[in-house]
């Protein structure tokens, strides 16, 4: 477990809180481990009726750490065991997940959405996805869940291109739920819950199972991802895309 996931059981509702404001919510291996911790044990809890996401003001995650990033592409590591894991925890949940979304959400920032069930976004909300740009591939599942929400070219222009949405682009493609004011994001997140707890458990269950569908081909392609992230890590573009990044950093 870290500190820089908080996680609370309030009534049926749990909350799952991405707490590293100073690198923007940021996710390390061991925030994906806690964040997968929180998401199986909600599975085998009578009382978790709903998982809520959350980041902070500003950002909900400004997507994988950078510095893990390097470390993998030298070592050859990959995603990482924690990684998988909460990406797979994200496919195979079985309690509906509701995302408070405020700031930016990069990379996988994004692309854990496409798991939720109901996302609230403030209308500071901003969506990008570079992978690309940085010489890598889409990951969790989102080469197969994007393009199935919001069509190819519009998924093409995201997950290809880069080419970030706000929040009313966001709506519009389905990605989110519901726009509210950046301080209301977590109020109407928690109220959705709430509403989303207090429906008939077994019948809820039922209807999410027909309308998700088994998990097994959104498994199989975040496995698929997994492997060319891993190579695509190893390449000439991805060390020339992240020394160019870093550069534009200093």
């Amino acid at each position: 477990m870290t500190d820089l996931v908080a996680v609370a059981d309030e009534g049926a509702i749990r909350t799952l809180r991405m707490n590293r404001p100073d690198k923007k919510n940021a996710l390390t291996a061991s925030m994906y481990g806690a964040m997968a911790d929180a998401i199986e044990s909600a599975n085998g809890s009578d009382a978790v009726r709903c998982v809520v996401i959350a980041g902070g003001p500003g950002a909900f995650s400004a997507g994988n750490d950078l510095q893990e990033f390097l470390q993998a592409a030298s070592t050859g590591e990959g995603l990482g065991t924690n990684v998988v894991r909460f990406l797979h925890a994200l496919a195979r949940n079985e309690r509906p997940l509701v995302a408070a979304v405020q700031g930016v959400a990069v990379g996988v920032g994004t692309t854990m959405l496409l798991h939720c069930d109901h996302v609230i976004a403030g209308s500071d909300a901003r969506f990008s996805t570079p992978f690309i740009s940085l010489g890598l591939v889409p990951e969790a599942g989102s080469s197969l869940l994007a393009p199935r929400l919001m069509g190819h070219q519009r998924a093409f222009s995201l997950l290809a291109m880069g080419r970030p949405l706000d929040a009313a682009a966001a709506h519009a493609c389905g990605l989110v739920s519901t726009i509210v004011a950046p301080g209301e994001v977590e109020t109407e997140a928690l109220k959705a819950a709430r509403e989303i707890a207090a429906l008939p458990a077994e019948a809820l269950a039922a209807a999410r199972r027909l309308m998700r569908g088994p998990p097994g081909q959104i498994i199989e392609r975040i496995d698929e991802e997994v492997q060319l992230f891993k190579q695509r890590l190893q390449s000439a573009e991805a060390r020339e895309a992240f020394a160019a990044f870093l550069a534009r950093k200093r």
